[in-house]
């Protein structure tokens, strides 16, 4: 049986009512035949069966035993962050989603936790970073929004060597193009915001572990600290996941004319995408995955934070907002929106230059896509003359 046709008869037609779409269980809570004596749930908040389904939904996408839906991807990141206790470390990607770094760095830091942030491309990284205290290795990869590429299964045997927990952020993989429990990752997190809900339409996060034990730990974070998915939310989710995998598939193609089309131009200093043979990590990227993804990032000749705000203001199809991976093509400038939270220096070093443009590759026609950056390069051009003159 294919992905796509397992995916779709994993979701369960409601036995009670024969509805071919999940029903929005919109309750706070459940009759109960006597205390402790119920049909699988007595509060919303512990369970509820749309929840439910899509987390199982989800840990079967990615080969896992648990599935652990959130009110965010942050919140997803939290739980996993409550597994440590103070004093433990967390060797971390240096080109992390901004986001995770406000988080590890202005709330668990004052725990006790520490996290040092290598460039996880490069695996001797990560073992020299190693630390009797190191507890976690969290990695993002493709990372957000240099899009460098980490060898999963290597820093999988690293960890399991040094028995820490490792943890991949799969948002920008998604399921569709690689599974990093099944390359040996213990833990995988999605903004389900993203790819998987796919309409720019709702926040959900998503944790799945490979073993169950580790899977109920977080079950219980879910639970006991109340960040949980709504069931409208786990509704809307599951609409989403139905049409993933014809999604990615349109948003890799897109993508990469788009990279093709951004690595020939006169305006352009480098271009960031895994799909190209350019790409540093190109080999990796083809060894543990079944495709590139939707995000293609770009720096500009003239790397100002000015040049690239006329940029992202010029386009009509791209529309500049923070998140991606809906089936509208949007755009946006790091530097002062996803990554505004860390220092310039920080910022810098791990690659995020002034001029950083990120886009989230759409469901438009690819043709519409070029001529709309097309006009937006004739403009920053135009400009630049401008001044001269």
């Amino acid at each position: 049986m294919s992905n796509i046709t397992h995916l779709l008869h994993s979701i369960p037609v409601d036995p009670l009512t024969g509805a071919i779409a999940v029903p929005i269980y919109q309750t706070s809570t459940f009759v109960q035949e006597a205390p402790g004596v119920n049909k699988g749930y007595d509060y919303a908040r512990t369970n509820n069966p749309t929840r439910e389904t899509v987390e199982k939904i989800v840990a079967g996408l990615e080969g896992g035993s648990t599935g652990i839906a959130f009110s965010s991807g942050l919140a997803a990141i939290d739980a996993v962050l409550k597994l440590l206790q103070s004093g433990a470390e967390i060797i971390a990607v240096d080109d992390i989603y901004g986001g995770a770094f406000r988080l590890f760095d202005k709330v668990y830091k004052k725990f006790g936790i520490k996290v040092t942030y290598v460039d996880t491309s490069d695996v001797q990284n990560v073992l020299d970073a190693i630390t009797p205290a190191t507890k976690l290795i969290w990695l993002e990869t493709p990372t957000n929004p240099t899009l460098k590429i980490s060898d999963i299964g290597a820093i999988a045997k690293i960890a399991k060597a040094h028995k820490i927990l490792f943890a991949v952020d799969n948002t920008f993989g998604t399921p569709v193009l690689q599974q990093p429990l099944l390359l040996g990752a213990d833990i995988v997190i999605h903004s389900a915001t993203k790819y998987l809900g796919g309409h720019s339409d709702l926040i959900a996060g998503v944790v799945v572990t490979k073993e169950p034990a580790l899977g109920a730990e977080i079950k219980f974070y879910q639970n006991a600290c109340g960040a949980i998915l709504s069931p409208f939310d786990s509704f809307l989710l599951i609409r989403g996941i139905e049409t993933v995998h014809l999604r990615v598939r349109q948003h890799c193609a897109n993508a990469k004319e788009i990279a093709r089309f951004l690595e020939q131009h006169p305006l352009v200093d480098k271009v960031f995408y895994p799909g190209l043979s350019s790409h540093p990590h190109h080999d990796i990227a083809k060894k543990q995955s079944k495709g590139f993804g939707g995000i293609v990032s770009f720096t500009l000749k003239t790397d100002t934070e000015a040049a690239a705000q006329q940029f992202v203001t010029s386009t009509k199809y791209f529309k500049l907002a923070e998140s991606l991976g809906g089936v509208k093509s949007l755009l946006c400038h790091p530097a002062a929106m996803t990554h505004k939270s860390i220092p310039d220096e920080t910022r810098r070093a791990a690659g995020v230059a002034d001029s950083l443009i990120r886009l989230s590759v759409g469901l438009e026609e690819p043709e519409d896509l070029l001529a709309d950056l097309a006009h937006a390069f004739h403009q920053i051009q135009s400009a630049t003359v401008a001044i001269f003159n």
